[in-house]
């Protein structure tokens, strides 16, 4: 019988379970949660991490009783992995196992003001001071300042790490521990992938950095224990997988760059869901961009493997535009209409929607950025802005591939695609036809989760999913070929760079303190007319 391996998929608005055969990479068996997020703020987002454990249990026994139903026998499962949304940050209580506070989203912008004062301290405020040791720039979308915020403003936070009772991790840190028996010998580990996106690591030494801890002045003993990609961490504690061993871990980008096979320099994935996440594997070397990107571990496969680098380009807004018409504006009823209705008209008619609802990512890191809809007239409808909407995922994409291609030197001939928003057809053609060449889409969606079973199923001591190229399974995929000419795609790309500059300086946290109350912000933008005025 076929050996099986299952993966948790935990992201930011739902968590799964999948069951693959660790031979073909079908899956057999799964089940998905949906994850509430709450909004206390504007610009705060957060989740709850017990839900966030109920969601793992919940999926784990429903995925393993849907197995029963088939009559697979659960010992075949031989290891889990685990995949995870990066950079969302939890503290907890080691003695109790209780959060300290909400996990913190990577969308989150409450630590807007906290980057800019880590900017001023930085030699010539410098957002790029920590990029030679961490490969990014400092900003929101970080785990360190979403740490730093939580020293700074929660007292039972300060208080557990005061009496060393605190425990730091990202999402795959609390499962782990959480899974391998929390208070009760939990382990307390993340991956390197993870590990890199916190701003605490150092990318070429692949440990927690000193330096970094002290720039943000974080305490070391709170970090997790960093391990490779690929071995086994520990086993599971209880449920119907108990004493299985949990032998994978990635960051859910870096899954789905081995969930889509991209083991080879230069092969690149793009990630549609929540947000967008263009990877390029670069081999053993980082590169550091020029560009705005951000130089990333992508995955060290076994202890004694060699750590592989990865050039990123993210972007905070894509599915989650589709969430936005449909909740707050109220255009359909379900996300699947936002297909229906774009292609109704084909066209945009002149509209453009800058989506940046959390600032702007990769290539601007501009935080101040506010979303924005250019290009209005008295004939615009919901149907061109929802086309407006889904070409703005492509735009945004097609911004990182431009950079990416001047960074690496190599220009892309093809983009592998997955995530849940790569279902809708209209938006993969808009995406071909917008980057100017052919997409590629596999016929099994799931990448990541895949990604995670493949690295736990080949750790050392489980050994039952082969890395060597002649054993990889064939994963069968359909393309998407460009359909306009590159002049037209041009002057659209053209048109949308003219509406993101629009969407620019929009917002600061700083306020000035006048007795009318003027934010700093006005005063800038008066500032900035005046100096237009003057040029």
């Amino acid at each position: 019988m076929e050996a099986l391996v299952a993966a948790v998929d935990q992201g930011t608005s739902s968590t799964r379970v999948l069951v693959f055969n660790a031979k073909t990479a079908e899956v057999i068996s799964q089940h998905q949660v949906e994850i509430r997020q709450s909004f206390p703020k504007e610009g705060w987002v957060e989740e709850d991490p017990k839900e966030i454990m109920q969601s793992v249990h919940e999926c784990i026994e429903k995925t393993c009783e849907k197995l029963s139903q088939l009559k697979v026998d659960i010992s075949r499962v031989k290891a889990v992995g685990v995949t995870n949304q990066r950079e969302t940050t939890l503290v907890w209580d080691r003695a109790t196992g209780e959060p300290l506070y909400n996990a913190i989203v990577w969308l989150d912008l409450r630590t807007q003001s906290t980057v800019e004062r880590l900017i001023k301290k930085a030699p010539g405020e410098n957002k790029n001071h920590l990029k030679h040791l961490t490969g990014l720039p400092i900003s929101t979308y970080f785990s360190a300042v979403k740490l730093r915020w939580l020293l700074d403003n929660v007292d039972e936070v300060r208080e557990a790490v005061r009496t060393g009772r605190a425990l730091f991790g990202t999402v795959d840190s609390w499962i782990i521990w959480n899974l391998t028996g929390g208070r009760s010998g939990g382990v307390h580990a993340t991956d390197v992938s993870n590990a890199s996106r916190t701003m605490l690591f150092n990318i070429h030494s692949m440990e927690w950095d000193p330096e970094l801890c002290r720039y943000f002045d974080i305490p070391m003993e709170i970090l997790p224990d960093v391990r490779s990609s690929s071995e086994v961490y520990g086993w599971m504690k209880s449920g119907t997988l108990a004493g299985v061993p949990i032998s994978g871990c990635l960051g859910d980008q870096s899954a789905a760059l081995v969930g889509q096979m991209c083991f080879e320099e230069g092969q690149a994935k793009n990630t549609y869901g929540t947000g967008c996440f263009l990877l390029q594997n670069t081999g053993c070397k980082p590169v550091m961009s020029n560009h705005g990107l951000l130089t990333t571990v992508a995955y060290k496969l076994g202890r004694h493997m060699p750590c592989c680098y990865a050039l990123e380009g993210s972007v905070a807004i894509a599915g989650a535009v589709v969430q936005w018409l449909k909740n707050n504006m109220g255009m359909v009823q379900t996300s699947s209409e936002i297909e229906k209705l774009a292609a109704e008209v084909g066209t945009s008619h002149g509209c453009y929607f800058v989506p940046a609802f959390s600032g702007l990512y990769a290539p601007y890191w501009e935080p101040s950025a506010r979303g924005i809809i250019c290009g209005l007239t008295q004939f615009t409808n919901k149907k061109h802005l929802a086309f407006a909407a889904l070409e703005a995922v492509c735009f945004q994409t097609r911004e990182i591939l431009d950079a990416m291609n001047q960074d690496s030197g190599v220009p892309l001939t093809q983009l592998r695609v997955d995530g849940g928003m790569t279902t809708n057809r209209l938006l993969m053609q808009l995406q071909a036809d917008i980057l100017c060449i052919p997409v590629v889409r596999p016929t099994m969606s799931e990448t990541t989760a895949l990604g995670a079973a493949v690295a736990a199923g080949a750790a050392e001591g489980v050994d039952v999913w082969s890395l060597s190229p002649g054993h990889l399974p064939l994963i069968k995929s359909e393309t998407f070929q460009p359909q306009i000419n590159p002049e037209e795609s041009d002057f659209r790309f053209s048109r949308w760079k003219k509406a993101v500059q629009k969407a620019m300086n929009w917002e600061t946290m700083e306020t000035c303190s006048t007795s009318e109350g003027i934010s700093c912000w006005l005063i800038n933008l008066l500032v900035s007319q005046q100096q237009n005025q003057l040029q």
